[in-house]
């Protein structure tokens, strides 16, 4: 293929028209798709999936989006060899239009090495030092989500004709002689203890949060395991429980605990934002689709907080306490999971 003489002054209309998809297509696409997979977003912004059909096309579009990126790229690096590579790499690094000199191919050549030598770095900081790592991560991505999308309010949408056929189950089924014999009276015993750092703790029967109120909200469940559906729950306001123990305004989190195990064993807990809390939407639940909670959903009280995956609704809930950080709950990285998550790196931490 002959070297194009004007290609560094002029794109010919099949390059105008790759670029501009790469840059005014595939990128949007690939953002409002990415976005559409949050929980927060898309409890408030509920059309936001709907220009992908429902959530499962935004992830289909998403991942395809991802192909035609790296299409892309392998037909541009193709395209900038078969034309004439040294002088291309000048014109993409340096900016200048010289057939002879290896600067820009240089310099290239740096960039794909860097770029590998960082992958291989990432993998081993990974395997060596994910608790570093992790803490990392949060730093970074915990600001960010505190300081924009968890800002977000959730928003009612779904009507009943919205729920789904079928709800996956997802858990481990409390093992527990005290969850068994609560199961095996309809809970009647069951009292739920709140405590911690608050003006008034206090332990109340299923009976007791039933007469406090009941709001019902029919809302989207999103799976960390990228499976959603629509249910109806009913349950208590955890605002009107905030409202009756009064946290002391040092607090930040709640811990919500639960008669169920983690994956590795010990009790399974996680922690919300006093903030997220206090929500729209965010209930105990005792109530699944205008029924009773069945056990294997999480009976007697699981949690909803609706700008959440999946995994922070906790399940049998028997307890919540109230403090000031989540450093000396557990391992100390806010919740069961979190703690567990380099178990098998880290089974001496």
């Amino acid at each position: 293929m002959p070297i194009e003489p004007n290609g560094f002054y002029h794109f010919n209309a099949l390059q105008q028209i790759s670029y501009f998809g790469v840059v005014f297509i595939l990128a949007p696409i690939a953002m409002l798709s990415g976005m559409s997979m949050s929980p927060a977003i898309e409890n408030r912004f509920h059309w936001l999936p709907k220009l992908f059909g429902n959530r499962q096309g935004a992830r289909s579009v998403h991942f395809l989006v991802m192909l035609a990126f790296v299409a892309f790229i392998i037909i541009h690096v193709a395209m900038a060899a078969a034309t004439g590579l040294t002088r291309n790499m000048n014109h993409i690094t340096v900016n200048t239009d010289d057939p002879v000199s290896h600067t820009g191919l240089y310099i290239g050549l740096g960039i794909v090495l860097f770029t590998v030598a960082f992958g291989f770095l990432a993998h081993w900081i990974s395997w060596q030092r994910p608790r570093s790592l992790q803490r990392t991560e949060a730093a970074i991505n915990g600001t960010l989500w505190l300081k924009t999308i968890n800002k977000l309010r959730p928003k009612a949408y779904y009507k009943q004709k919205d729920i789904s056929p079928y709800f996956w189950v997802n858990g481990k089924m409390p093992e527990s002689e005290e969850w068994r014999q609560l199961a095996a009276n309809d809970f009647k015993d069951f009292k739920l203890k709140i405590d911690g750092l608050v003006e008034n703790p206090v332990e109340l029967s299923l009976e007791d949060l039933k007469k406090m109120g009941l709001e019902q909200n029919i809302t989207m469940h999103h799976c960390i395991q990228g499976w959603s559906g629509i249910a109806e729950w009913g349950g208590i306001p955890v605002k009107m429980l905030i409202d009756l123990v009064k946290p002391f305004p040092a607090v930040t989190i709640a811990v919500f605990y639960s008669f169920g195990e983690g994956l590795y064993g010990g009790t399974y807990y996680d922690t919300h934002s006093l903030d997220n809390c206090l929500k729209p939407e965010s209930i105990l639940a005792w109530e699944m689709n205008y029924h009773a909670l069945p056990e294997k959903y999480g009976a007697p009280l699981r949690l909803r907080i609706e700008n959440q995956l999946g995994y922070k609704m906790v399940k049998w809930i028997n307890k919540i306490e109230f403090l000031k950080t989540a450093e000396f709950i557990g391992k100390g990285y806010g919740g069961k999971n979190e703690d567990d998550e380099y178990f098998d790196l880290l089974a001496d931490t």
